[in-house]
């Protein structure tokens, strides 16, 4: 059971910390360099892809982070994004969340299905 194993507990470790990682990029793309807000989340997103790599690599799987799992890793956040993207626009527009809140309510519905899709990619040898 997923809620069970101690990859999982790790991965959202992780996953807090690569959030924290997003959420300071995205206000500072959104806030301080003025992009509207999805522009904010998609290059927020894509370099807390890179952190989230080698965290869950080297702390997660305990696995040694090669070319080929760098290349096919972003593939996992393909759900990801699509689920967190569609979240966030739902938050803003129909629900009038705040564009700053919005992000982290999205990653509460995404982090189980990246959970998943990263551990096939990053947990063989």
């Amino acid at each position: 059971m997923m809620f069970t194993d101690k990859e999982f507990w790790k991965f959202n470790l992780v996953g807090i910390m690569n959030t924290i990682n997003y959420y300071i990029f995205y206000l500072l793309f959104k806030n301080i360099l003025e992009f509207n807000y999805l522009g904010a989340h998609f290059i927020s997103f894509f370099i807390s892809i890179i952190g989230s790599f080698f965290m869950n690599t080297y702390f997660t799987y305990r696995t040694k982070p090669t070319l080929k799992k760098f290349l096919q890793f972003p593939l996992t956040y393909l759900v990801n994004i699509a689920i967190s993207t569609g979240t966030i626009f739902i938050s803003v527009q129909m629900l009038q969340l705040p564009d700053t809140i919005a992000p982290l309510v999205a990653s509460i519905f995404s982090i189980p299905f990246t959970f998943l899709a990263s551990r096939m990619v990053l947990a063989k040898p």
